[in-house]
């Protein structure tokens, strides 16, 4: 049987959040543009949820993530399947290991407004409204709706415990929806020149787009 795809469709002490809640909010988008103007590079691990629409069905994968700016990234997932998505600054490549396939698109085709956008660009301002959310369970949000129409997307959503990064959480066009959470994030490390390169395994098809 086939598996199915995975789809990659980037604090305040608890005192002060009660006593000062417009903080907490402005906190989360100073959180969002620091990460973006001093992390150049990081690493993390992640737990990705799956939710069906009414949340009845959920399916969890796990793996590894890896990005340096611009527009480098390296999501590895390690179980229950593997699948590898990297971008090189040019291109987006998505591999199956088990299919043995390999699929690759422009980067300017396949990032646009994407968590993959979030976590690695540098210009959140040309295709995002950010927006503060209420904190929850000493998560400070930030939503990030698309300037470009994108009817893949109904709601695209980071969010961070003080200053690190902690999960984004998606809503795809059909009501799915996908919350990536992180632990053991590692920022502005040194990356391989290899890192975000792929390289195309012997005997694997590739499909260009």
């Amino acid at each position: 049987m086939k598996k199915p795809k995975m789809t990659l469709k980037p604090m305040l002490v608890a005192t002060l959040l009660v006593a000062s809640p417009f903080l907490a909010h402005a906190d989360a988008l100073q959180a969002l543009k620091g990460f973006v103007a001093e992390v150049k590079s990081g690493t993390a691990q992640f737990t990705q949820t799956v939710s069906s629409p009414d949340g009845k069905k959920k399916k969890t994968s796990s793996g590894t993530f890896d990005f340096q700016r611009p527009d480098q990234f390296r999501f590895v997932y390690t179980k229950p399947f593997q699948q590898t998505i990297v971008g090189d600054g040019q291109k987006v490549w998505i591999y199956d290991p088990d299919l043995n396939q390999a699929s690759s698109r422009k980067m300017d085709k396949a990032l646009g407004a994407t968590p993959a956008a979030l976590l690695a660009g540098t210009n959140l301002d040309r295709d995002f409204t950010l927006k503060a959310l209420p904190s929850e369970n000493g998560v400070d949000w930030v939503q990030a709706t698309p300037k470009q129409a994108d009817g893949g997307l109904q709601s695209l959503k980071i969010g961070f415990r003080g200053k690190e990064l902690d999960a984004i959480d998606v809503v795809d066009g059909f009501g799915q929806r996908s919350l990536l959470q992180f632990s053991s994030v590692n920022t502005n490390v040194p990356m391989p020149a290899d890192k975000f390169r792929f390289v195309l395994p012997s005997g694997a098809d590739l499909i260009e787009q």
